[in-house]
């Protein structure tokens, strides 16, 4: 293995096993060892026995270098995280004073008196030492014998996430060789195929390597260069990036973790733009991936959710147009946008009527959708057809709607994706 660092991700719970809970955690993790130039052998999913959990353990101690276990360090009789790790290396587990006196802390902290059964979360063994968890009451374990290192953290993404970025990796990095940089490029209103073609020209790099993806929030373009230093790896990847930000051109929205629904708040802000909705089939979907970004109250006024014809009317949409055209058309889709702009007194309002369903509704076939942009200019407008189930449904419904804003906002013609059934126009 060229002297690199072989991990391995131990990822516990039944309901992990159960099909209760997706396994977050592990595909986190898997997405940002290697970037630490840390190569990933194993995953390896496991249910709160103590047999089974030892032996995975054990097996996973033996074969690699670095073990990063996720879950089983809560306070009850079935988190065993902690006792199988230390049955595993042969070691006893101890109270400790220090991480007793920060349990009772953050208990204190709430108001609320600590259960005695919490004190487990307390224990450590020889060879641990404690990773703080500001977010909730189990501490994490760095476990460092025999050349080799455990990770022990807690289960809950929002505690796992934090401490990794914030205890684990900084510590980690620079212990490997070779660093991994990847940059993800994000793109809408294209299918696959047409974002390899655009990248063709740069699809035979090998390093940086490229890859072309299908997301539920468009298609993504991964970016990743290997090199010594973090560094070396950016100064490779930087050409290649600016390279592929030219090829797509207005297709390009985001880079990274960032959300369509991010992107288009930040438009609205630098433009001191306010937006309404009035939403049908989405459910209030685009309402709530707006309010996801932090600060979006600067730019959101608010949103509707008039799901039935009686509701709509109630909210100012004209009962002609709806009598004449039905509630599933492109005049009451342009009404639900006016009205949501003028109740509200927003610059920009954002109406969506269709059929999330799997039944044809007015005549029109499942996973018909009508979206219309209210703004002081044209009315913008666009219809287009996708059913893959309802939720799918609303899902694609809402990325449209939120890239029809932005395309609105950088003063773009109209457009649609190529990989749907549809028509835009202003």
């Amino acid at each position: 293995d060229g002297g690199r660092v072989r991990a391995e991700i131990v990822s516990i719970g039944t309901e992990i096993l159960l099909g209760e809970i997706t396994d977050t955690n592990a595909a986190f993790l898997a997405g940002r060892l290697p970037a630490l130039g840390i190569d990933l052998n194993y995953v390896t999913q496991v249910g709160d026995n103590a047999g089974r959990l030892q032996e995975v353990l054990a097996r996973a101690w033996e074969r690699s270098d670095l073990v990063v276990t996720t879950g089983g360090l809560g306070p009850t009789e079935d988190d065993i995280t902690r006792e199988s790790v230390a049955a595993v290396l042969g070691e006893s587990l101890r109270a400790d004073a220090e991480q007793e006196r920060i349990l009772r802390s953050f208990w204190r902290g709430r108001d609320r008196p600590m259960p005695e059964r919490n004190l487990k979360q307390a224990q450590l063994i020889p060879s641990a030492r404690a990773i703080p968890n500001p977010r909730g009451t189990a501490p994490g374990w760095w476990v460092e014998r025999d050349g080799r290192a455990m990770v022990v953290m807690p289960g809950p993404p929002a505690e796992m996430t934090r401490m990794w970025e914030r205890e684990v990796a900084p510590e980690l990095e620079g212990r490997a060789g070779a660093v991994l940089v990847s940059r993800t490029l994000k793109t809408t209103e294209l299918g696959e195929s047409s974002v390899d073609e655009l990248l063709s020209p740069l699809l035979g790099s090998a390093n940086p390597s490229i890859g072309v993806y299908h997301r539920p929030d468009g298609v993504h373009a991964r970016l990743a260069a290997k090199a010594a230093t973090r560094a070396e790896a950016e100064a490779l990847i930087a050409p290649v990036e600016a390279e592929a930000r030219r090829l797509l051109g207005p297709y390009l929205w985001g880079v990274d973790d960032e959300s369509l629904a991010a992107a288009v708040g930040r438009m609205l802000r630098s433009r001191g733009l306010t937006l309404a909705v009035m939403e049908s089939a989405t459910g209030g979907a685009v309402s709530d991936a707006l309010t996801d970004v932090e600060g979006a109250s600067d730019y959101f006024l608010g949103g509707l959710v008039t799901y039935a014809t009686a509701a709509k009317l109630r909210m100012s949409v004209p009962a002609e147009v709806v009598e004449r055209h039905g509630a599933i058309s492109r005049e009451t889709a342009e009404a639900m946008a006016g009205a949501a702009r003028t109740m509200l007194g927003a610059d920009i309002g954002v109406g969506i009527t269709g059929v999330a369903g799997g039944t044809a509704v007015e005549g029109q076939p499942p996973g018909t959708m009508h979206i219309a942009l209210a703004s002081d200019g044209p009315v913008e407008y666009a219809r287009w057809r996708y059913y893959q189930g309802r939720v799918a449904t609303k899902r694609r419904a809402q990325q449209q709607a939120l890239s029809m804003l932005r395309r609105h906002l950088m003063g773009l013609p109209a457009g649609i994706d190529p990989g749907t059934s549809g028509e835009r126009r202003a």
